[in-house]
């Protein structure tokens, strides 16, 4: 008769609940952030490497949509227009290549959206957030949300 030993839910939840994943770099964590304006964060999720971004576009907006969203050729669904539409906001999304009917936007407005770019570059000037020291994802997102205060106070 063979013994089965069984295995118990681990300590913290596992990859998943960590927000760890494998991706083309390796094991890593990807994280989703929204920002006002002027560059300044709003609001944070983290999720594993291999994780699209737009799995988390709705989540991440909630219900503080402003007038306009700015995203990439990432986000252009369907789904995700309606939403941001339907929350009285204007999406600034260029279409995908492969869409057959391309959506018009304002590309004026679009050259917008290297704030993002720019925050994640200032918030890769911390060490703690580049290399991910904590095992724990609420650690790390505590230490996200930590230096997002910092960005803000400067």
């Amino acid at each position: 008769m063979p013994i089965r030993v069984q295995r118990g839910r681990q300590k913290n939840g596992g990859q998943d609940a960590q927000a760890l994943g494998r991706s083309r770099g390796g094991f890593s964590t990807k994280i989703h952030a929204k920002v006002d304006g002027l560059g300044n964060p709003l609001h944070f999720i983290l999720t594993g490497g291999e994780r699209h971004e737009s799995t988390q576009a709705e989540a991440l907006l909630g219900e503080q949509v402003g007038d306009y969203v700015l995203a990439d050729r990432a986000f252009d669904s369907d789904d995700f227009i309606a939403f941001i539409i339907d929350h009285g906001a204007i999406p600034v999304i260029p279409s995908r290549k492969n869409r057959k009917i391309p959506r018009d936007y304002d590309a004026w407005r679009y050259r917008e959206r290297a704030l993002v770019e720019c925050f994640f570059n200032k918030i890769k000037h911390f060490r703690h957030i580049f290399s991910r020291f904590d095992k724990l994802a609420s650690r790390f997102l505590g230490f996200l949300h930590l230096a997002g205060t910092l960005i803000w106070l400067r």
